[in-house]
């Protein structure tokens, strides 16, 4: 009988996190897009030539970083999902807000310098891959996107 009532409990405790991640998970990818929006204008570019017609006033480094953690259930997912083999879409999520996060923020640098764009842009990631606090494994990864950030005439 406990066995059932710790599985029920498990069970309950999985659906609160899943709706709950979900949630903030939806509100993280609105808040993206609105602050994409929002520095829509200042251009990002991967590659190092400059247009011609551009003259540049000053260059400066600027960057943005962030460190995004897995939830339980994107855990315990990944957990089943690797016992079957497939691709880990709940870790797909968490790459592409922290991708994006870290944009957000280089752009957000860049407008604080007054820059109107950001040249030879790139990106590292490390993973993060234990808790050492509570010594149980534990996915999370940094992401860090920099640039020249360059201030026209």
């Amino acid at each position: 009988m406990e066995l059932i009532f710790q599985l029920v409990v498990f069970a309950a405790l999985m659906l609160v996190g899943l709706l709950f991640g979900r949630m903030a998970e939806k509100r993280h990818f609105r808040e993206l897009a609105e602050k994409e929006a929002a520095l829509q204008d200042i251009l990002v570019f991967a590659g190092k030539r400059l247009p011609e017609d551009v003259v540049v006033d000053r260059a400066t480094l600027v960057c943005g970083s962030v460190v995004v953690a897995e939830d339980y259930f994107k855990r315990v997912a990944a957990m089943v999902k690797g016992l079957v083999g497939g691709r880990l879409t709940a870790y797909e999520s968490l790459m592409d807000r922290g991708r994006r996060e870290a944009i957000v923020r280089m752009k957000e640098e860049a407008r604080k310098v007054g820059a109107t764009m950001v040249f030879n842009v790139r990106f590292e990631t490390a993973s993060l891959a234990e808790d050492t606090a509570r010594k149980q494994p534990m996915f999370s990864a940094e992401f860090l996107a920099y640039g020249t950030a360059l201030v026209r005439r």
